[in-house]
């Protein structure tokens, strides 16, 4: 079984991706166990984020890396709170802070005027120094509710509706959220394209 350094700490992204990342074998361990610092996020994209933190994990552990940088994008918002999602609030803001700062932003605002969807781009870096990443994407439709429902998932799962299910992604089983999410298609999209370099 490979040892593969995931370049975040988040527990509960880690206990995601480790099971949707079960068809590869491989033993997905944070970065902190590794003594890897977050890196400074600096690009302007999803995809240039996650280059960023993959390559730094990689380098740093001496480790293959994956890495993703994932958002919610609210239409309303002009695309906000996007490459900034885990910090809408401030730095190191809590997930409750985050949403509480989106539903303030879409005070007021109908639900038909509510669009959003999340991002994932996925990046696995076989070393620090690799020219050729392998980079995967998922998005998931929906839109932002009027207040918090549910209890499983992080982030904004409880304030984002899954039209295909009339529920909030925090109300999901996991099983399900996996099958459907952004970073579930992410990961699917990976699996493909490493198998394939096998």
């Amino acid at each position: 079984m490979k040892k593969v350094v995931l370049a975040s700490s988040n527990p509960g992204k880690l206990r995601e991706l480790n099971d949707l990342l079960a068809p590869l074998d491989i033993t997905l361990a944070p970065q902190s166990d590794f003594g890897v610092q977050d890196v400074d996020e600096t690009g302007t994209t999803f995809v240039e984020n996650a280059i960023l933190k993959a390559r730094h994990a990689a380098s740093v552990s001496g480790l293959p890396a994956i890495a993703d940088d994932s958002g919610i994008v609210v239409d309303h918002l002009g695309g906000a709170p996007g490459i900034y999602s885990a910090r809408y609030a401030g730095k190191d803001a809590s997930d409750e802070k985050n949403l509480v700062r989106l539903l303030d932003a879409l005070s007021g605002v109908p639900e038909s005027g509510r669009g959003a969807r999340f991002k994932c781009l996925m990046v696995y870096m076989a070393h620090g120094e690799d020219p050729t990443p392998v980079i995967a994407e998922g998005t998931w439709e929906g839109r932002i509710l009027l207040a918090p429902r549910g209890e499983n998932g992080f982030g904004y799962d409880p304030v984002f509706h899954v039209p295909t299910h009339g529920c909030s992604s925090a109300e999901l089983p996991s099983a399900v959220k996996n099958a459907l999410s952004h970073r579930g298609q992410a990961v699917r999209g990976l699996i493909e394209r490493l198998s394939g370099k096998s």
